[in-house]
């Protein structure tokens, strides 16, 4: 970008247009500041050529706009204007208030990293759009004479195509597409997209392993599982780094809802009728900040924002598009024993978010050792593996450095508040470092020891009992058949 950019005089953040080519799956989301450059991301489905009409074809279109105004929130972060446009459709209340929600939400950490206060001040445009012709109600499914094709145009002539399509259709009015039992699921290289392919595994059900980018790590745990695998492309406009070069506003963003829209557009490209994360239910619980309040680093893997997206999916998008994650009636120690049930992945996976950095230095093994994702997983998994197994995996014991004493405290919310990370809950920490105090093979590392020296003495008891910690909630989304399944599973 030639001119500075002065994130401070920016007035207006531009959604530009959205399209896809369906010959080659690549989608082109563009965005703008004022009347500035334009911002193109890529993204990439693998598998084209797309045949698409009618019913479909308008899931596909109605799935592109969301993608695009969801990862706008990359962008939009750069300058946080007072006003945003959306320069090629319109969006309906329902669609606004989802938005505002993510955006508002999922930035909390930035915002508070950055002395901002998006409370009120984030405002998408709700406008009447021109309704475009409709499946018939009647079969739930449409013919190609019902609409113009929408996918095979050039991405020049989208944006016009693109301008009110899908509006005026009402709440609940989403056609069933009649697509096949199929999972695609995310897998983040880390323990719990594991334990969700091994139970969709157990189960019987279909799956096809999904990531987004191109992180060797996670190529190589995909390909451990002997399943298929769809690897999804992501391209962030290159200017955007460059922005933040020169003064933008930088930090945090809600990937995981991110990455959830990319994979609705990649469902709905294949035909299949379900994509699964695997966000535990200790996700919905943030970090409270003296004088701030809770401040959740991982609000879009939150009970909230998967209600909101799958609920708004299945209403706006596709009927039988099942969004869920499959581990949200566990807690991560829960996950963590489930995980422990199978030594298949020890030598591949990584929960340390230092091998997924964008730009930065990268740990030289899988571990770096020193990050709360690193403190986190080890103490997790502690309670349910051996000492040489876990030992083996992190190539040292975290638990006998006092170095890392600080990093611990953190977990424990002892002195400090939970880390801006995806870790669990303070009393989970509390709980594993306490049945660990009563295990001799543990009980006289130096982390360990000083836990039951000096802080166990200022807990209860009931903060201190991990069996509560090990049951199954209720609050869920998965599909109600799959759910009885996945009880009687977990319960093995």
């Amino acid at each position: 970008m030639s001119a500075q950019f002065q994130r401070d005089a920016v007035r207006a953040f531009r959604f530009v247009r959205c399209g896809l080519d369906a010959a080659t799956g690549v989608a082109e989301l563009v965005y703008a500041f004022d009347d500035g450059p334009e911002l193109t991301e890529t993204i990439t489905i693998p598998g084209a050529p797309f045949a698409l009409a009618g019913a479909r074809a308008h899931a596909v279109e109605r799935a592109l706009r969301l993608l695009h105004l969801i990862a706008g929130v990359s962008y939009y972060k750069a300058a946080v204007p007072e006003e945003i446009r959306i320069d090629s459709y319109a969006i309906d209340a329902d669609t606004a208030a989802l938005l505002e929600l993510i955006y508002v939400n999922g930035l909390g950490e930035f915002a508070y990293r950055n002395g901002l206060d998006l409370h009120g001040k984030i405002r998408f445009p709700v406008g009447e759009g021109v309704p475009s012709p409709q499946p018939s109600p009647a079969s739930g499914r449409g013919s190609s004479s019902e609409a113009p094709p929408l996918l095979p145009l050039p991405l020049a002539t989208q944006g016009d195509f693109l301008r009110g399509a899908g509006e005026g259709r009402g709440e609940g009015c989403a056609p069933a597409l009649g697509l096949r039992q199929h999972a695609l699921v995310a897998i983040g290289g880390g323990k719990d997209s594991l334990v969700s392919i091994e139970a969709l595994r157990a189960m019987e059900i279909g799956q096809t392993v999904t990531w987004i980018g191109g992180s060797q790590l996670i190529k190589a745990c995909a390909q451990r599982t002997g399943l298929p695998t769809l690897n999804l492309g992501r391209a962030l406009a290159p200017q955007l780094f460059e922005l933040n070069r020169q003064g933008a506003y930088n930090g945090h963003i809600p990937v995981t809802v991110v990455n959830s829209a990319i994979m609705v557009l990649a469902a709905l490209l294949h035909g299949v009728d379900q994509v699964v994360f695997s966000n535990e239910r200790s996700a919905s619980y943030g970090s409270l900040i003296e004088g701030t309040g809770e401040v959740n680093h991982q609000w879009s893997k939150g009970w909230a924002c998967e209600q909101a997206f799958g609920d708004y999916v299945q209403r706006h998008v596709a009927a039988d598009l099942h969004y869920y994650s499959l581990l949200r009636p566990l807690s991560e120690l829960a996950v963590a024993r489930q995980f422990a049930r199978t030594d298949r992945y020890d030598a591949h996976f990584s929960s340390c978010n230092r091998n997924f950095h964008i730009l930065g230095e990268r740990p030289v093994s899988r571990w770096c050792g020193v990050c709360p994702k690193c403190h986190f997983v080890f103490l997790a998994l502690a309670p349910f593996m051996t000492k040489p197994r876990l030992v083996g995996i992190f190539g040292r014991n975290l638990l006998d450095d006092p170095a890392q004493t600080d990093g611990f405290d953190a977990l424990l919310e002892y002195r400090n508040h939970k880390p801006f990370e995806c870790v669990g809950e303070g009393r989970e920490s509390r709980a594993a470092l306490a049945a660990l105090a009563e295990r001799p093979e543990w009980r006289e590392d130096a982390l360990v020891e000083r836990f039951a020296r000096e802080i166990r003495p200022q807990l209860g008891d009931d903060d201190l009992r991990i069996e509560p910690l090990l049951t199954l909630d209720e609050e869920q989304r998965l599909p109600p058949p799959l759910w009885e399944r996945l009880r009687a599973y977990f319960a093995a």
